[in-house]
């Protein structure tokens, strides 16, 4: 009879142990490229259902994206733009253009002005474009000129950490990321977008600097050039996210491993040297963590 109340007793315990952890409010999807191109996008659902989007790919990945959004509901809540080089924001323009029934209620970006558009002659007709296109969608959006900012969807946050600073001339659009970190009771992200080496140091020096370390990281600028290593050396996290294709995980234009002028296997041996294990890169395939 005492060994029947010791297994009840433990029985109980466990349950109340179990019962007590954080449970996760979001699921979190990766999206491989549909084209073995560099690209950036991620698509959360809350456990009520709702569902928020960051940036979304190129324009050819766009019926791919229109696909994944229609069976999670045809709903987005809020679409976070980190900035706007056409690999993050060719989908969502083409979207923006023709909906297909897909609703979305707020887009939220940190707007570049006309004349920081040109700082990137190659990319300032697709910006322009998508800013366009954005508007005459007559979706609400908010255009952040501060950091701090914090939405809510169910229980999970997402708080925009760096906004743009178009008085940065290297690398501009880059160096313009609107940066989000994203958190429930159980786990925490931070997206940095393309962020460089600038946007890295202003973000270590910054107000926010304590909200960097976080669970789950995205790899600046796909893993190179990005950030320097010393931001990735000062903050704490335990996994990665590479929206990174194969070629420029392995700095291979065509001529073999380690053979381009990337900067990517220089972070994944500083990676490596951190003791992070976790890791997800888009290339080998759809990655999703609840």
């Amino acid at each position: 009879m005492r060994t029947k109340y010791f297994l009840l007793f433990f029985l109980i315990i466990g349950t109340l142990a179990a019962s007590s952890k954080p449970k996760s409010n979001f699921t979190l999807w990766q999206l491989p490229s549909q084209i073995n191109t560099i690209g950036n996008s991620y698509v959360f659902k809350m456990s009520d259902g709702k569902v928020a989007v960051m940036d979304g790919g190129v324009s050819e990945e766009a019926d791919y994206l229109r696909g994944f959004l229609a069976a999670l509901g045809n709903h987005v809540d809020i679409w976070f733009i980190s900035h706007p080089h056409p690999d993050h924001i060719g989908a969502i323009t083409e979207i923006l253009k023709e909906p297909k029934g897909l609703k979305i209620d707020l887009v939220v970006h940190s707007g570049f002005s006309p004349e920081h558009r040109k700082t990137e002659p190659g990319s300032t007709e697709k910006a322009n474009g998508f800013y366009e296109a954005l508007a005459q969608s007559g979706i609400p959006q908010e255009n952040m000129t501060v950091p701090g900012k914090v939405f809510q969807l169910d229980q999970t946050q997402f708080k925009i950490l760096d906004v743009k600073n178009e008085e940065v001339t290297v690398n501009p659009f880059n160096n313009s990321c609107m940066v989000v970190r994203v958190w429930d009771a159980k786990k925490s992200m931070v997206f940095l977008g393309d962020s460089g080496a600038e946007q890295g140091d202003r973000l270590l020096n910054g107000p926010f600097r304590d909200e960097l370390d976080c669970d789950y990281l995205q790899m600046a600028h796909h893993g190179q050039q990005g950030v320097s290593k010393e931001f990735y050396r000062t903050i704490k996290f335990s996994a990665c996210l590479w929206p990174t294709p194969s070629w420029v995980y392995n700095n291979d234009a065509g001529k073999g491993f380690n053979t381009h002028i990337l900067k990517t296997i220089e972070i994944r041996d500083l990676v490596d040297s951190l003791g992070i294990k976790e890791q997800y890169i888009s290339f080998q395939g759809l990655s999703k963590i609840d």
